[in-house]
């Protein structure tokens, strides 16, 4: 369907830049590698984006501070999405028929595609911001010891402004979840059709070996994601600080913040993994006994199809794509969000009941086996195909 793909940075098996791609420092070239059949559509613009990298690498904190560093995120974004708003005449000529953009990088791209009379396609892959300043605000106030990890709260009304821009000028708005479908209710106008096609499963993982489930073990559960309170972090450690007895918890991810005193303090009593490759992400869920995912804003968390398809089963929150993925009390479980009490009970339930961990792991695979990457792909494009 596609006459051009753009991107930043694009690698492709058998390039050089792939086999760069190979050398320790420069590993992170292949984290934007992408399927042979797209390199006669590929256009790319890596400048801003190599800087950002080589910055990030180099420690230079001052060129990525946030919205106000020459190689911020923000920047880059908003210069790539300027340099494509250039080339779309030529995908015009191509034949094309619309722009497929997402937030934050959509603007000008989409300024110009009304201007040629070409579709606009949005594709919002978290919630909505009117709706994360509601939740996460009152989360600010509720435990200001964790307010530092709390970065969203940081963005300019400029950047809000154009976030709302997008929206406006979006012929149709592509989520993955109902969660982020539900926050665009706070948003001040009319609004194109939004439509919800939740994100893919990796590939089963086969031969899953669960434990005997005898309950002399401790409940082995694992939390991966950034270590933020947006992701419920602070609730997760206060719903396991009375069973620690009973409970290892694993950690993976990044501070968000080196200014956070009750996280890292918490982080001294479990295992804390800062990084680790995607497959050994997999490896490391297959050795657990659950994933615990209390995000309070997300707009689908990749780690519970992730999990799912490990045959790890998911205590995740309503206002994640869990509601999407999993039914409550058979391939997984569904707390309240911000409820360390909610929290704590399914975890004590599990631990009374060790043996719906396998039940509920075998139930996770079974959904993911219905659900792979290809048959998003597949519905994206029926949906895109039936708009255009």
């Amino acid at each position: 369907m596609l006459s051009e793909f753009r991107t930043s940075i694009a690698s492709f098996p058998g390039s050089a830049l792939d086999s760069v791609g190979g050398i320790g420092p420069l590993k992170e070239i292949r984290r934007r590698r992408f399927d042979l059949s797209l390199k006669t559509v590929t256009k790319t613009w890596p400048w801003m984006e190599a800087g950002r990298l080589l910055a990030t690498k180099a420690g230079l904190s001052p060129f990525t501070q946030h919205e106000t560093g020459p190689f911020c995120i923000d920047s880059v974004y908003r210069k790539f999405d300027n340099h494509v708003a250039s080339k779309i005449t030529s995908g015009l000529k191509k034949g094309a028929k619309a722009v497929y953009a997402f937030e934050d990088g959509a603007l000008d791209s989409f300024k110009k595609a009304k201007n040629l009379h070409l579709h606009c396609l949005y594709d919002l892959p978290i919630g909505y911001w009117r709706t994360a300043r509601r939740l996460l605000e009152n989360e600010r106030l509720q435990k200001p010891e964790w307010a530092s990890t709390l970065k969203g709260l940081q963005d300019s009304e400029e950047k809000l402004a154009r976030k709302d821009e997008e929206l406006r000028l979006a012929d149709r708005i592509f989520v993955a979840s109902q969660f982020t479908a539900k926050t665009l209710q706070d948003y001040p106008g009319p609004l194109a059709p939004i439509e919800i096609i939740p994100y893919g499963f990796p590939p089963v993982v086969n031969g899953r070996d669960y434990r005997s489930g005898s309950g002399s073990k401790r409940l082995k559960l694992l939390f991966v994601g950034g270590l933020s309170q947006r992701k419920g972090i602070a609730d997760l450690f206060a719903a396991v600080a009375p069973l620690e007895k009973h409970v290892e918890l694993t950690i993976v991810g990044r501070k968000p913040s080196t200014n956070c005193p009750a996280l890292d303090a918490a982080l001294a009593k479990h295992r804390w993994i800062p990084s680790l490759s995607h497959p050994d992400v997999l490896s490391l869920m297959r050795t657990q006994d659950a994933l615990v995912f209390p995000s309070l804003f997300e707009g689908f968390g990749l780690v519970i199809s992730e999990a799912m398809s490990q045959g790890t089963p998911v205590i995740t929150t309503e206002r994640t794509a869990g509601p999407d993925l999993i039914t409550h009390d058979h391939s997984g479980w569904l707390v309240a969000a911000g409820s360390a009490d909610a929290l704590r009970a399914s975890i004590e339930k599990l631990i009374g009941h060790p043996n719906t961990i396998q039940s509920a792991g075998r139930a996770a695979m079974e959904t993911a086996r219905k659900r792979p990457w290809e048959v998003y792909g597949r519905e994206l494009a029926k949906a895109v195909l039936n708009y255009n």
